[in-house]
């Protein structure tokens, strides 16, 4: 009787906890769900349409269209694909070599490195002393405001540290007693047993670069030509005065590019989570191998 219940017990629960976890998703689903038939659908229709949009109403490119025709949007793209590459390759530089040497082992500064280090996460000098030191340096509205402020996360290297750390020592010191300098450990042996840790890393700067939008508000005050397409997205969903200037690029009259506003704006942001919901896939088998390897020791 007790197996019996056992098992009606587990099926209850499993029913229970497969049933959380739908409705769980399709709350987290719907949302976007909600972007992706906006995009498609019939402006007019629209408009009107008001309750859960489960379906596109109608079908409609216009939205793509205009998207597609705005200068603005394009030009934002590609200076985030800039940021993206190059601030992405700076960070996992930085984070790289601030890792191993806090790795290694027998060095005398580590531990007050380390505290150093770790302070920062919890205390910062904040937005007004950052702002001057970036004035100070001559960063401001300049492409190194937006790729050098902040480009190293403190919780990235400290899981690229653990990582760094598990790496057998028979080896490195292996190599050390061959002739091999740090320069060559790192490159030839470290890294290369790393490969899960640094993906995952490297896929959290990304997608933080990707989304990346306040550095360029406050530091490239007099710099259009420079805003990642994150801010040229601020200016479509949030701040609804400069929807002129965006309607000045699109080639309709007035009255119907503020019909098709709404779906200007959906169109607008799957367009520019594609690349990165893209990226995602290849990576995730990563994520967890990447964030946990350093916590277990062999």
């Amino acid at each position: 009787m007790s197996k019996i219940h056992g098992s009606k017990s587990e099926t209850a629960f499993r029913v229970i906890n497969g049933l959380f976890m739908f409705i769980l998703a399709g709350i987290t689903l719907y949302p976007l769900l909600y972007v992706v038939f906006g995009s498609f659908s019939d402006p007019a229709k629209l408009s009107r349409f008001r309750g859960a949009l489960l379906k596109p109403m109608g079908f409609s490119l216009k939205g793509y269209e205009a998207v597609f025709s705005m200068k603005n949007f394009w030009l934002g793209y590609r200076n985030t694909l800039f940021y993206v590459a190059a601030g992405t390759a700076i960070s996992m530089l930085l984070t790289i070599l601030g890792a191993y040497a806090l790795s290694v082992k027998g060095y005398m500064l580590k531990k007050p490195v380390m505290f150093l280090i770790v302070f920062t996460m919890y205390f910062s000098g904040g937005m007004i002393p950052t702002y001057l030191v970036v004035k100070q340096i001559g960063f401001v509205d300049t492409i190194w405001s937006v790729l050098i402020p902040g480009c190293i996360s403190v919780y990235n290297l400290i899981v690229l540290r653990s990582s760094f750390q598990s790496i057998p020592r028979n080896l490195i010191e292996s190599a050390s007693i061959d002739g091999a300098g740090h320069i060559r450990i790192l490159f030839r042996i470290v890294l290369p047993l790393s490969s899960a840790a640094l993906a995952t890393i490297t896929l959290f700067y990304g997608a933080s670069r990707w989304g990346a939008w306040y550095s360029a508000m406050v530091y490239l005050p007099n710099r259009r030509d420079l805003y990642p397409l994150q801010m040229f997205l601020r200016e479509l969903m949030v701040t609804e005065n400069n929807m002129d200037a965006v309607a000045d690029e699109f080639s309709t009259e007035s009255a119907n590019f503020y019909l098709l506003k709404n779906v200007i704006k959906y169109a607008a942001v799957i367009v520019s989570t594609v690349p990165i919901l893209c990226l995602y896939p290849f990576l995730q088998k990563y994520f967890i191998k990447g964030v946990l390897v350093g916590s277990l020791k062999e």
